[in-house]
């Protein structure tokens, strides 16, 4: 007889406490099933920024394919969104609060015709839309495609994105004909090498950029006709080390803590929900009450993505909170000596400074670190890591508005209070380092031009 995997409900009940669970949890924070390195990182890195990047994201998100009739009416009544104006061939950030405004997570969100969309990312978002689609009064069906971490044979779907300043050359070349005007976050298809290619038109650190999808088994032809079409315009191909950092530039947070383990409603989600889908909690911040580790959207600078012009799961709570914006996101640029003195300490005796790795140094799913300013916490340290582009060690955080000015000298601390059990870290001693408040993102080009690639 087949078993049921343990619910996270029952597996928070074994550990304790939400806190206690996730601090322990020996899920890894990230899983890149392609190469790592084709060259090195930071020549890929560098290439998103001065010619044109390849990268495979076929492996690392999972897909919730959702459709029927009431579709739409699912995604409207769970999401933040507006869908007043959302149509087939379009595609937007979608996101979701649990029922006191704090954050579920975020994914992309791609309509792909009537009543069929496809909602692609980490599965936070994902889980809390099949959950409620499937306990609700909603006439859909779901298919999901999970990542190729747990997933047994090939993807659905192949999807490569082609960033950089040479993207629309190489889009030209592969397809043979000029790229269609296309709007941000809008889609159009393609042949390239007699195969029919979908196409969603974003950017990445500011860049011009197209991410391309479709059947799997199209998916060599179409990679052989790009690298083909990449002759003569220093095509890189991009790994899994350098991909990982790119959401720094961006200054998107990948898997900001999801508020699922209080509040109404998700007791309930916590007994449907797989334990091994909750994640794992890494950091400096540590507090035994789970709600301090919730977010609203405003403190990830989602605020132009709220719409209040319908119903949605949490809307009374988010107007408060919109109401009561107390922070927002920023870059924090780390001084380059207190990196160097933490990384200086696994070359002394005695108990060294928690490992910092490159280019991404994060070791939980959900980094959580304080932030002081003056010795008082002001905000939470998020995803963090190197831009070789900007030749600087940086982390996207959430911080207090009296302490958001760039230029603002502030803490982090770096390392766990007492270190946990999971895999990923060793024994070791919390360190303070010093930071620059800066902009988010970081990169003045990417402030200025992301969404008008």
């Amino acid at each position: 007889m087949s078993q049921h995997p343990e619910s996270l409900a029952a597996a928070i009940a074994r550990a304790g406490s939400p806190v206690e669970y996730l601090r322990h949890a020996s899920s890894k924070p990230t899983v890149f099933p392609v190469q790592p390195e084709f060259t090195n990182w930071r020549s890929e890195q560098q290439s998103w920024r001065t010619s044109v990047a390849l990268l495979d994201q076929s492996h690392h998100m999972t897909d919730l394919f959702i459709t029927g009739p009431d579709a739409l009416k699912l995604l409207s009544d769970v999401g933040v969104n507006s869908f007043a104006k959302f149509a087939p061939d379009k595609a937007k950030q979608f996101i979701a609060v649990n029922h006191e405004g704090y954050l579920i997570g975020d994914a992309i969100l791609f309509y792909l015709e009537e009543d069929s969309f496809d909602l692609v990312g980490w599965h936070m978002v994902l889980d809390w839309v099949q959950y409620h689609g499937e306990t609700g009064d909603y006439d859909v069906t779901f298919e999901r495609d999970a990542s190729s971490a747990v997933r047994q044979g090939d993807p659905k779907q192949y999807r490569f994105e082609v960033q950089g300043p040479r993207a629309l050359e190489l889009m030209e070349k592969a397809t043979g004909s000029a790229v269609p005007e296309t709007r941000f976050f809008g889609m159009a298809t393609f042949e390239i090498d007699g195969v029919q290619v979908r196409s969603l038109r974003h950017g990445m650190a500011g860049q011009p950029g197209f991410e391309l999808f479709g059947p799997w088994a199209d998916g060599e032809r179409v990679r052989s006709a790009l690298l083909a079409a990449g002759e003569g315009l220093d095509l890189v191909q991009v790994g899994s080390k350098a991909y990982s950092s790119s959401n720094l530039e961006s200054a998107w947070v990948p898997s900001p803590f999801p508020a699922i383990f209080s509040g109404e409603g998700t007791e309930a989600y916590r007994e449907w929900l797989p334990a091994s889908r909750a994640g794992s909690l890494a950091g400096s911040f540590d507090s035994a009450a789970v709600e301090d580790y919730y977010l609203t959207p405003y403190d990830l600078g989602y605020g132009r993505s709220v719409s209040f012009d319908h119903e949605f799961i949490g809307k009374a709570a988010l107007e408060r909170h919109a109401a009561e914006q107390q922070r927002q996101k920023v870059t924090l640029v780390w001084r380059p000596e207190d990196v160097a003195a933490a990384i200086q300490t696994q070359f002394e005796s005695g108990v060294p400074a928690k490992y910092i790795d490159f280019p991404k140094a994060r070791y939980g799913q959900y980094q959580v670190d304080r932030v002081l300013a003056d010795g008082r916490d002001v905000g939470i340290s998020h995803d963090v890591g190197y831009l070789t582009n900007e030749h600087a060690f940086v982390s996207l955080a959430s911080l207090d508005h009296d302490v958001a000015a760039p230029g603002t000298e502030v803490t982090v601390v770096w390392g766990e209070t007492t270190p946990s059990a999971k895999p990923s870290v060793e024994n070791h001693r919390q360190v303070r380092i010093r930071a620059t408040v800066e902009p988010a993102p970081y990169s003045s080009f990417a402030r200025e031009n992301y969404r008008k690639n």
